[in-house]
């Protein structure tokens, strides 16, 4: 099983999750931003993400090759180059540029001629880049639903050995 198997799987269970208070606030999301060294009521898209990543590695007595932060498009600055990608693949991690300072990112479920499904934290039914609950979305592609400039994608799986 891969780091990105078991990560897409976490972050189907977490399907649901969501704010409590609004605000980036409530038990789960507080613990997320928690692992990434942010105080509650941050942004929690990209700690929602890390956390995914960060439980399958441990599960597997693996490292973890996606970098520890709360920034989207400082997740896209320090990943290692050897993971990244123009193409979506099942597990690989989006990341989207909405303006110098913000971003969205999440993880693709299934991909195909119809589009892609993904996951992600901070967001909502319509797919904004700033809600309150881990969905899951389908569509064309991911900045089609969740708007902004598609950087790439990121496979963790290449910096890591397949665990079977």
């Amino acid at each position: 099983m891969s780091l990105s198997d078991v990560a897409l799987a976490l972050a189907s269970a977490d399907v649901g999750q969501h704010e409590v208070g609004g605000n980036n606030r409530g038990p789960y999301v507080d613990a997320v931003l928690a692992e990434v060294g942010l105080q509650p009521g941050e942004p929690w898209c990209a700690a929602a993400l890390f956390s995914w990543f960060e439980r399958a590695a441990l599960q597997l007595g693996i490292p973890n090759p996606c970098p520890r932060t709360g920034s989207t498009l400082e997740m896209w600055a320090l990943a290692p180059d050897v993971c990244r990608d123009s193409n979506p693949t099942v597990g690989a991690v989006y990341v989207i540029r909405h303006s110098a300072t913000t971003g969205h990112v999440g993880i693709i479920e299934a991909c195909g001629d119809g589009g892609v499904t993904e996951i992600s934290g901070n967001t909502n039914r319509e797919g904004s880049r700033e809600g309150d609950s881990v969905w899951r979305h389908s569509g064309p592609t991911p900045e089609v639903i969740h708007g902004g400039e598609l950087l790439g994608y990121l496979v963790f799986d290449r910096a890591v050995p397949v665990v079977s």
